[in-house]
């Protein structure tokens, strides 16, 4: 069986060494496999920026029980680039940085939806400067759309790795058919959680303000380590689905995994 293999997008930033260090946390419990990713305009840059990322590798103080972190350096642009590598190397994650300056959030933040909507590979997303703490608790808000659910199945191999706690969180619904479509999905979740021996809990809750909003506010109300979910839109423009990139921006900075549930050929469930 092949090791777990992780690609960090790294622009020789604060926000990519963010990344970086998510991805050695990451890599630990399975010593999964770091690919620190750059991309360049033209193979004339390929082997100084390739000496660039294995000077920033020499200088990271990895243990023998880390993963491995190796270097690559690849033409093209980081709207189709960083998807086209990971899916050749059969990538498990990307784990990218983006910014968290005020006033660049949401510019930064339409740039990791447009790179999100070109990949079926999973995105964590994490923000500049964010120091990495345990990973205990994850939360993961479903809606009414069976995509939702997409992200489960990644949250648990995390949730599994960390003995983690998920946390679901739906809107109640007053609804007859739309409340029994919950406990459909509820049921589905429960039984995937039992199987895989999961800590879990499933909640819904009366929204005073938008889905979004309530989860961020929850998020940190209960002090979650991580926010899981799936990017789904029926938009034509993906990169401005405002859910998925209200989590990825949210101004508590806190780490967002995304998966865009559209590019998967078959459902989890």
């Amino acid at each position: 069986m092949n090791p777990e293999l992780f690609i960090v997008p790294y622009d020789f930033t604060s926000v990519g060494d963010t990344a970086l260090k998510s991805a050695i946390y990451l890599a630990k419990p399975k010593r999964a496999q770091i690919i620190l990713l750059h991309l360049v305009d033209h193979e004339s840059k390929i082997d100084d920026t390739h000496q660039r990322l294995e000077d920033v590798i020499s200088k990271l103080d990895l243990k023998v029980s880390d993963g491995t972190v190796s270097a690559l350096v690849h033409t093209g642009s980081i709207f189709d680039g960083i998807s086209k590598v990971a899916e050749e190397k059969n990538a498990t994650l990307i784990i990218m940085g983006t910014h968290g300056a005020v006033g660049m959030q949401k510019l930064f933040g339409s740039y990791a939806i447009k790179v999100i909507s070109s990949s079926s590979v999973p995105f964590l997303i994490v923000q500049d400067g964010v120091e990495r703490g345990d990973l205990k608790k994850i939360l993961i808000p479903i809606t009414l759309a069976k995509e939702s659910l997409q992200i489960i199945h990644i949250a648990s191999k995390i949730a599994i790795d960390f003995d983690a706690k998920i946390k679901i969180i739906a809107e109640k619904q007053n609804d007859p058919v739309l409340s029994a479509r919950l406990d459909i999905y509820s049921k589905i979740i429960k039984k995937q959680f039992e199987e895989l021996n999961i800590d879990y809990d499933i909640e819904t809750i009366k929204l005073e303000k938008s889905f979004q909003k309530t989860i961020i506010e929850y998020a940190v109300k209960e002090k979650y380590d991580i926010i899981a979910a799936a990017h789904y839109t029926e938009s034509l423009l993906p990169q401005f689905e405002r859910f998925t990139q209200g989590l990825i921006t949210n101004k508590e900075n806190i780490p967002c995994l995304v998966l865009n549930a559209k590019a998967l050929n078959s459902f989890y469930f």
